[in-house]
């Protein structure tokens, strides 16, 4: 049977077996999406591969996914405390468009990227600007049930309220309150939090709208709870962001919908950690991020940087440096051309005793090292080349490779250089391995290496 799918909670902080909210049904999972002020950078998109991976993994233990994520492309300030400006504002004064233009730019940016990395669509891909008319109504309910105050700058969720906030990120209250310093402005507690944000006076925003506040826009954190529920509903089974979301931005999400509807949102929390560069996490404000074209134009394989992730646990963080890019790179080469070689035979089927151990490490919290370590074994193994072949793509259903789609690059060969080829190939083929040394010698000198596969071989430069 293999083991039932454990997955780490961070709001129990506990790892759980995992048991839809509705057998049968459809597994509700909410992703946090970009905020649109700019490209993505490979930090950014390590968290959205965690994501993948774990849609991957619902669907090999029979689980339909409905996966909804959002693009944020207005509300998110500067700071996730709501102070400082607007990102969408201050990136169309930043490239001189206006903030509906970079909105669109960044977001299709985004979007390819994420197909060079063989990410799936969300079922919904849902902008917080279309659903400005949710956020404000799921707001007019949390004020009903005495959750909001108003301010001279916005309407604010009041957390004293709520005994248990920041349970998520196991906030230390008290410690804020008496900690706290004389620039909290109007905040009545330093936990507290914008739900509507009035615009500037005598300033005109290029996002903003009328509620039964005033004119101005939403807050970050009232996005997704609005748009998570408007899709999903107010208790659904999954929830997943980057580590940094925990102690402000889904810590918010869950005192809004615990003040409205009364749960917690999802029945799992799970967080991706950051990927680091130099030791340091890689961010926007820090300048001089890498984005996945960046890599691409640097003449690697945007998978590579798929594989990179498949070597380390989401719940830890993983240091990028070129040296291991190009042993990602390698790495990925090495598994295609594999795969390739392997001869093809409908007929054949996956080993089941290998399946069951790839399973029981993906169903171990998403232990993805380990499974890629089964996958080269079912490569390297001695099981007929056909099964083999079965079990790689059956793997890469959740590794998400692309192996079968890959076609090896046929390089121009010169006459010359051929013929060497089908000399060294007869003198294998004849054990003359004196002879098969020195024309791979040969080879060499002239610049080009010779694979030997079972189906014969193949030629590459140098």
């Amino acid at each position: 049977m293999g083991k039932p799918l454990s997955l780490y909670d961070n709001y129990t902080r506990t790892l759980r077996r995992f048991e839809p909210l509705h057998p049968g049904g459809e597994v509700g999972l909410y992703t946090c999406g970009p905020t649109v002020y700019d490209y993505q950078h490979i930090g950014n998109f390590r968290t959205f591969l965690f994501e993948d991976l774990l849609k991957r993994v619902l669907r090999w233990n029979g689980h339909r996914v409905r996966h909804v994520m959002n693009i944020t492309d207005v509300g998110h300030l500067t700071s996730d405390a709501d102070t400082g400006e607007d990102k969408m504002e201050k990136g169309a004064r930043r490239t001189g468009r206006s903030a509906w233009e970079i909105a669109a730019l960044y977001t299709d940016a985004f979007l390819e990227e994420m197909r060079l990395l063989n990410i799936e669509d969300p079922t919904i891909l849902c902008r917080a600007t279309d659903h400005v008319a949710e956020q404000i109504d799921f707001i007019a309910q949390i004020e009903a049930k005495g959750y909001t105050y108003r301010t001279s700058d916005g309407i604010y969720f009041d957390t004293s309220k709520q005994p248990d906030y920041g349970f998520l990120a196991r906030l230390d209250k008290e410690g804020l309150e008496a900690g706290k310093r004389v620039d909290l402005g109007e905040k009545r507690h330093p936990t507290d939090f914008a739900l509507w944000k009035f615009s500037p006076p005598g300033e005109r925003r290029q996002m903003e709208w009328d509620s039964p506040w005033g004119r101005g826009f939403p807050g970050w954190h009232i996005e997704c709870s609005a748009m998570a529920e408007k899709y999903l509903g107010p208790w659904f089974d999954i929830h997943c962001g980057g580590e940094d979301h925990i102690p402000v931005h889904h810590t918010n999400e869950i005192a809004q919908t615990q003040a409205k509807a009364g749960t917690r949102l999802a029945n799992f929390w799970m967080h991706g950690y950051f990927l680091l560069m130099n030791d340091a996490k890689m961010a926007k404000s820090a300048g001089g991020f890498l984005r996945v074209a960046s890599l691409v134009e640097k003449g690697y394989d945007a998978l590579a940087y798929r594989y990179l992730c498949l070597t380390g646990h989401y719940r830890s963080q993983l240091n990028f440096t070129w040296d291991a890019l190009d042993a990602a790179q390698t790495g990925l080469d090495r598994m295609r051309s594999g795969f390739h070689a392997l001869a093809a035979d409908a007929g054949a089927h996956p080993d089941a005793a290998l399946v069951e151990r790839f399973g029981d490490e993906i169903n171990d919290d998403l232990n993805l090292p380990r499974a890629l370590a089964v996958a080269w074994e079912a490569l390297r193994g001695d099981r007929p080349a056909a099964v083999r072949r079965a079990t790689l793509a059956r793997f890469d259903e959740v590794l998400g490779l692309g192996l079968a789609a890959w076609t090896p690059q046929v390089p121009d060969v010169p006459d010359d250089v051929r013929a060497l080829a089908e000399a060294r190939a007869a003198a294998r083929r004849a054990k003359r391995w004196d002879e098969a040394d020195r024309l791979r010698a040969a080879l060499a000198t002239a610049g080009w290496e010779m694979e030997d596969r079972p189906d014969g071989y193949g030629l590459k430069r140098k």
